[in-house]
């Protein structure tokens, strides 16, 4: 498993990236597109009191032992599949022992959420609700009548 978590970016930014280099991070670490997981959490990069966000990231890759080999190769494409989403880049790597990564995988269901496997669920409530019944209506009027004498 190869976790890629990148810090300073916003979330639907890392989810784009994600889709953009996970074919080809696979095809060079020579994995299965499951095996690789990227991870946006919601933060800001400061430096020195002033927030940083989208002009200096920090991307952390945690990858197999094994896989080190292909590190300059792997920064390679990470660093310039960002592009100019980022101004500054900065990335880490590190490396654990396979003897210690646990996962419990549920089989009764898929591995990953994907648009092929939605299901659409259908809110009773909100179906039967009359139109205009429960929505938030617009105030046209003159919220200072009372203070114009």
């Amino acid at each position: 498993m190869i976790t890629i978590t990148i810090y300073g970016l916003d979330q639907f930014v890392v989810g784009r990236l994600s889709r953009e280099m996970t074919p080809n991070l696979a095809k060079l670490y020579e994995l299965s597109e499951d095996e690789i997981l990227f991870v946006a959490p919601e933060n800001m990069v400061f430096h020195c009191g002033v927030e940083q966000t989208s002009w200096n990231i920090i991307i952390h890759v945690n990858a197999p032992k094994k896989v080190s080999v292909l590190q300059d190769q792997v920064a390679k494409l990470i660093l310039e599949s960002i592009g100019d989403v980022a101004i500054n880049k900065s990335l880490e790597f590190y490396y654990y022992s396979e003897d210690n990564r646990y996962s419990k995988l549920n089989e009764s269901y898929p591995r990953f959420i994907a648009s092929d496997n939605l299901v659409d669920v259908a809110d009773e409530d909100y179906e039967e609700m009359e139109e205009g019944e429960g929505e938030d209506e617009i105030f046209t009027g003159d919220i200072f009548q009372n203070f114009h004498d």
